[in-house]
């Protein structure tokens, strides 16, 4: 099915607009062109409320009965990229894999990481996605924002409370674009050779011929979620259609027709197994959304 831009689709399903293929429809669906149109529309305030902003869908559970209010998909037109002096300007759509890239390529280092997370760049902001020792809002100096009101405009980095996958404004707004600022070429590094070697040891350690969401939950300090999920003897678990992976205990695979709720149970398992065994509280990193069935 061919989706026009700007057009609201009514109980339109979301099943395949995320990376772990569960979930139930929206009430309405839309997919923004441009950036000023979603700013008037806002303005006008007819869209049906709550109205929640998703990008490709790679951390997130949409559960099985689906999202009530309007899902404003932002991931498949909102595509600029730019060298602006010495910053890169980059809208929330673009993947986190072409930003690195198109840094590479105008010989900037300390990029390659972006390689490493499945998503878009509006998806990176709101959480402050990293791997590999890095995270995105080290590099942001300031972000293009539109609130719930219509209303565009900047925000400098100091404006926002920024810690381990976590970002908190003090407004009800969303991130459309941000600026980034990369350090310039140094000659002992190849920035490209980084990137090739980052997704050559993401696919040797991570599942990628099951449809997952990347890590399940935040590593707690100094020590990894993948190793304590793993000690309490879970890899391999199954609920449902859902798996901890064999091959990164932080992983849960849809494995064949699994639904929301069975990975909300075996995500639920995992957090109490390693609280009882290990007297841990392991914090969610996957965004839920919508209701229970």
């Amino acid at each position: 099915m061919k989706i026009e831009a700007d057009k609201i689709y009514k109980n339109f399903p979301l099943k395949n607009l995320n990376t772990w293929k569960v979930g139930g429809p929206a009430d309405q669906y839309i997919e923004i062109e441009n950036i000023e149109f979603l700013a008037k529309k806002l303005k006008e305030k007819k869209w049906v409320l709550p109205i929640v902003v998703i990008g490709m869908g790679s951390n997130l559970l949409i559960r099985d009965a689906g999202v009530k209010g309007t899902v404003i998909n932002l991931s498949k037109n909102l595509k600029k990229l730019e060298l602006n002096q010495n910053q890169i300007y980059a809208e929330a759509g673009v993947s986190c894999s072409t930003l690195a890239r198109f840094a590479a390529r105008n010989k900037k280092n300390n990029c390659a990481f972006m390689a490493g997370i499945p998503g878009s760049i509006g998806g990176a902001l709101a959480m402050n996605a990293g791997c590999y020792g890095n995270e995105t809002w080290d590099f942001v100096t300031k972000v293009k924002v539109v609130d719930i009101d219509g209303n565009l405009y900047e925000s400098q980095k100091k404006e926002y409370e920024i810690s381990y996958r976590n970002v908190k404004s003090k407004k009800s707004e969303f991130f459309i674009g941000a600026y980034f600022e990369f350090p310039n070429f140094n000659s002992s590094v190849d920035e490209s050779m980084e990137i090739k070697n980052l997704l050559q040891s993401r696919k040797l350690s991570q599942p990628l011929n099951w449809p997952t969401a990347g890590s399940t939950f935040k590593n707690p300090k100094n020590d990894y979620a993948a190793r304590l999920i793993e000690d309490c003897g879970l890899k391999g678990h199954v609920i449902g259609g859902a798996r901890v992976s064999e091959k990164h205990a932080n992983f849960i695979e849809n494995i064949g027709n699994a639904t929301a709720k069975d990975i909300e149970m075996l995500i639920a398992l995992m957090k109490n197994t390693v609280k009882e065994r290990k007297n841990i509280d392991l914090e969610i990193e996957v965004k839920f959304l919508g209701e229970i069935a």
